[in-house]
């Protein structure tokens, strides 16, 4: 019966909680910058650009996330329950010692790494604490990164969702009392938020923890971490690392435009990182059914129901378009009033209403990557993307948007059409690469093997 229940999932049933949990995840982003606004506009650039940095290494754990949810979605739709939890089992080792080695990493060489942003020593004060304090959690969301893809890819959407619901709950509350200082306590500002951020994630990996081992019946050992299996090691590896590439490329290539933008002056980058958490209502809900989508593409590989998994793709591709223009056209309409719930800032103000715009052009585009680059990795099509995505992401989005924003002027306005060119060009060569399907060969290849030996 729970087998049967979980091969029937729906699009809708896996993705409304992964959109409630995003929306909740992006919502608090988006509040915190909100209210460090009022506190210190250098105090939102500067946690704006560390958060940047640290995405960086959250991509690393994200390796092993993507590769343990698209292994496990393959032994779930083969019915191979037993291997499936010695896949998460390997999988939350290595992100274990993944996050203490890159929390040291982040302790030791942060303010380095800040440096290459050369920011002004205003921003770089903000973004310094941040690093040093909360650079101490990294080992946290590592392990929260995998527990939750356990438990997404055997069809628990619902429970990491109360997670970040009681996550935000927390670290609202904490945000509240730091930056304005209510109940007579002082306003610690910065440093009171990045303690509210590592209370918060202690509690929800508590939570993940108490979860699995109630509704997956896996109950994990310490002797896990050491007793790492080399073999799904290397399948989680051939799996991850290709799939994280194309996120790592695009992260590392924002952080090179970020350094591109901090030459514009303060304004231009407080402008950027307010736009940055305007432009995620644009592509939540993509997010969630690509993620989705994701999910139920690695079933139906697993499975071998390959021309369901194709046009499942195609349908929610549709879906993710539609949602993303209807978003960013109505952000650019309000204009001006969205920007001044920010910052009342005359400079940023007229730097960001123009982007707006551009930010219409380019969400369309980022939907349908979104959707169509996340479900050529679950069918087996890992190194596509990351290919095309190094290419396109360097050449175009850094390399364009520089000659747009510093050679012809344009500042971040260009930057930002370069980012669309980017999109729509990686957005076009996905659509081909999809409905080409490469990856039906390879494991209707496999899938037919196993039938003939079985």
């Amino acid at each position: 019966m729970k087998t049967d229940k979980l091969h029937q999932q729906s699009l809708y049933s896996i993705s409304w909680p992964l959109f409630i949990e995003l929306s909740l995840h992006m919502g608090m982003g988006f509040l915190a910058t909100l209210m460090l606004g009022f506190y210190s506009d250098y105090a939102a650039a500067g946690v704006g650009v560390a958060n940047q940095l640290m995405s960086m290494f959250i991509l690393l754990f994200n390796m092993t996330a993507i590769g343990a949810m698209i292994l496990i979605g393959h032994r779930i739709g083969a019915l191979e329950y037993k291997q499936a939890h010695q896949l998460a089992r390997s999988a939350l080792a290595i992100n274990f010692w993944l996050g203490i080695i890159l929390s040291i990493l982040m302790l030791l060489f942060g303010n380095y790494l800040l440096r290459l942003f050369d920011v002004s020593d205003q921003v770089f004060t903000y973004a310094s604490l941040f690093i040093k304090i909360v650079g101490l959690s990294l080992c946290l969301e590592s392990i929260s990164l995998v527990l939750g893809a356990i438990l997404r890819s055997h069809g628990h959407t619902k429970e990491p969702m109360y997670v970040s619901l009681l996550m935000n709950l927390i670290s609202t509350i904490g945000y509240v009392i730091c930056i304005f200082g209510l109940f007579g306590l002082p306003v610690t500002g910065v440093a009171g938020v990045s303690w509210t951020i590592i209370i918060a994630r202690a509690i929800a990996v508590a939570a993940l923890f108490l979860i699995v081992a109630k509704e997956l019946s896996i109950r994990f050992k310490w002797v896990d971490l050491i007793r790492i299996d080399m073999q799904d090691t290397k399948r989680l590896f051939e799996i991850g690392v290709p799939s994280a590439g194309e996120n790592l490329s695009y992260n590392f290539s924002q952080l090179i435009v970020t350094g591109i933008i901090a030459t514009f002056g303060d304004a231009s980058l407080t402008a950027r990182v307010y736009l940055m958490n305007i432009n995620m209502l644009c592509y939540l809900f993509s997010i969630a059914i690509g993620e989705g989508t994701q999910l139920l593409v690695a079933r139906y590989i697993g499975a071998g129901e390959f021309t369901k998994a194709w046009k499942r793709g195609l349908k929610t591709v549709k879906l993710a378009v539609f949602a993303s223009t209807s978003v960013s056209l109505t952000l650019a309409l309000i204009g001006e009033p969205l920007i001044d719930m920010f910052s009342s800032d005359a400079a940023i103000v007229a730097i960001a209403v123009p982007v707006l715009w551009a930010i219409a052009f380019v969400e369309p585009g980022r939907a349908i990557n979104i959707v169509l680059m996340s479900s050529l990795k679950s069918a087996g099509d890992v190194r596509f993307p990351v290919i095309i995505g190094i290419f396109s992401m360097w050449l175009i989005s850094v390399a364009f948007g520089y000659v747009l924003g510093l050679t012809f002027g344009l500042g971040l306005l260009g930057v930002w059409m370069a980012q669309g060119v980017d999109e729509w060009f990686r957005a076009l060569f996905a659509v081909k690469r999809w409905n080409s399907r490469p990856w039906e060969r390879k494991f209707a290849s496999k899938f037919n093997v196993k039938m003939k030996t079985s």
